[in-house]
């Protein structure tokens, strides 16, 4: 083997100027890289150890450019970790085997490494130079696998898919430039939780979330906080979809904007809601915000039997209702990701404050998920993430299985979730929607008997009447809201109880 170090490419760069710029070489352009920052890092780490803390946060071996350097870096990573020192002498061993440091005199090379080592102070800003070079890298590669894949042009997948495919990269890219809150002092996280709590003094209501327009939920909840995964569940016609309605379009309807000194303007009320509608069209989700707005039966509506007086009122309701910032997504069979993906792009475009999905269920993983259990494991952890990452409440709609059919009692329970356990751990508030009159109507008796009689006054007691059962809340209590239903208007509205009476309009 040929001893002089200035045969080798990997030493030759110590010394030598930064590599800072794409070489071009003909046609080919080499990816951006500085062998030299690496060799330098590298260096101040196997001098002194310390100078890694500066850097682990955001730096990982894959960042490197090159193989020896990333094998380096990981190795004495995990000497620090478990208090070892990392230095070339405790190094020697790993890499006496390693055939790619073999091929450069690996000893004699981690001993030239840290004689080219930058100070501690320097450590972090060679860091981020490798770390930016790393990002580019991975633009070069999607821009590349972007270009091939829309040149060969599959027929079975659609133009729009690929664009999708780029942009999820591009963000997943972007998240991966992220670097991680890491330890914050208690004092940041003090004065970031008196904010949230001054603005929630100084907003209609009192509430640090977004309002759901039902005050008695409204009082459990404190509304629906940033950040939290909230589960709405329960069997099919008892509602949730016609509640979440409601909820987004208080939401998107009561917007409230303030304008601050640098010209751009912040949300203080209300929010920007997206729905995602996986199992009703946007235009039947939309006849149902013009039933309850002007308050027509929205049978009447889809027939076209109405009156020209209620012609007037389907006008000026969707007059109110084309003004809120309200967006409706109907695509079918929405993957968990593209979801992601689409609420980015609006919190980007316009402000994202509130996400409801129509239902959990509906969606899809991976296909990384070996069975349905896994899949809706990662529905929920998605959605959970995504909460975190936007910083917005995520209201997912979900299904409750037939066991609740079996009971006499058939108020919902956090066992019958359906399909995953997952949704109540992942869950910040679990409520179930219950409705007593539906399950009543199935129960009556021959007529002309007293039985029938019992059945009649039961009814009348329970007409209209919803419940919303807390199931589970992780910053508040448990327990049920009663609420006002009016089925042929799909309306959740406050219970007449205490001096409030159901509103018209919101």
């Amino acid at each position: 083997m040929n001893t002089d170090s200035t045969n080798s490419p990997i030493l030759a760069t110590i010394g030598e100027p930064d590599i800072n710029e794409p070489e071009l070489t003909g046609n080919y352009r080499t990816p951006p890289a500085n062998f030299e920052a690496e060799q330098a890092l590298l260096g101040a780490i196997l001098v002194n150890n310390e100078a890694a803390s500066s850097v682990t946060d955001f730096l990982r071996p894959e960042h490197f450019q090159e193989a020896a350097h990333q094998r380096i870096y990981a190795a004495a990573l995990k000497l620090i970790e478990r208090g070892q020192i990392a230095n070339p002498v405790t190094l020697k061993y790993y890499f006496e085997q390693d055939d790619a440091l073999k091929e450069v005199e690996g000893a004699q090379y981690l001993a030239r490494l840290a004689g080219a080592a930058v100070t501690v102070i320097n450590a972090q800003h060679y860091g981020r130079a490798i770390f930016d070079l790393a990002l580019r890298r991975g633009l070069i590669d999607i821009g590349e696998t972007m270009v091939n894949q829309a040149y060969e042009a599959d027929v079975e997948v659609e133009a729009n898919q690929q664009i999708e495919t780029a942009e999820q990269n591009l963000f997943e890219l972007a998240e991966h430039g992220q670097t991680d809150r890491g330890l914050m002092s208690f004092d940041s996280v003090l004065a970031s939780s008196i904010n949230m709590a001054e603005a929630a003094f100084h907003r209609d209501g009192h509430m640090m979330g977004v309002s759901t327009g039902l005050v008695d939920l409204d009082q459990k909840l404190g509304g629906l906080h940033p950040s939290d995964l909230v589960i709405l569940a329960g069997r099919p016609a008892m509602g949730k979809s016609s509640l979440a309605a409601n909820i987004a379009f208080h939401a998107a309807h009561n917007i409230k904007r303030k304008r601050q000194e640098d010209g751009s303007e912040t949300v203080v009320d209300g929010a920007v809601a997206a729905f995602f509608s996986l199992e009703m069209s946007a235009e039947q989700l939309a006849t149902r915000l013009l039933a309850e707005q002007s308050r027509i039966n929205s049978e009447k509506i889809r027939r076209g039997e109405i009156t020209e007086n209620e012609f007037s009122r389907l006008v000026s309701a969707s007059q109110t209702i084309e003004v809120a910032p309200l967006y409706i997504d109907d695509t079918p069979a929405l993957t968990i990701s593209a979801l992601r993906t689409r609420a980015r792009r609006l919190m980007r475009q316009h402000g994202l404050g509130l996400v409801i999905v129509d239902y959990l269920q509906l969606l899809r993983g991976t296909g990384r998920g070996e069975n349905r259990v896994q899949e809706i494991s990662e529905i929920t952890q998605g959605l959970k993430a995504l909460a975190k990452e936007l910083e917005v409440p995520v209201l997912a709609l979900s299904q409750l299985s037939r066991q609740v059919e079996s009971r006499d009692d058939k108020r919902p329970l956090l066992s019958d979730l359906r399909e995953s356990g997952s949704i109540e751990q992942d869950a910040d508030v679990v409520m179930f929607v219950y409705r007593e009159e539906y399950y009543h109507e199935w129960k009556q008796p021959e007529p002309d008997t007293p039985d029938h009689a019992k059945w009649l006054e039961k009814a009348d007691q329970i007409h209209g009447i919803a419940e919303v059962i807390i199931g589970k809340q992780r910053h508040g209590p448990t327990g049920t809201v009663r609420l006002q239903f009016e089925r042929e208007f799909t309306k959740f509205s406050n219970l007449e109880a205490a001096g409030r009476y159901p509103d018209a309009q919101y």
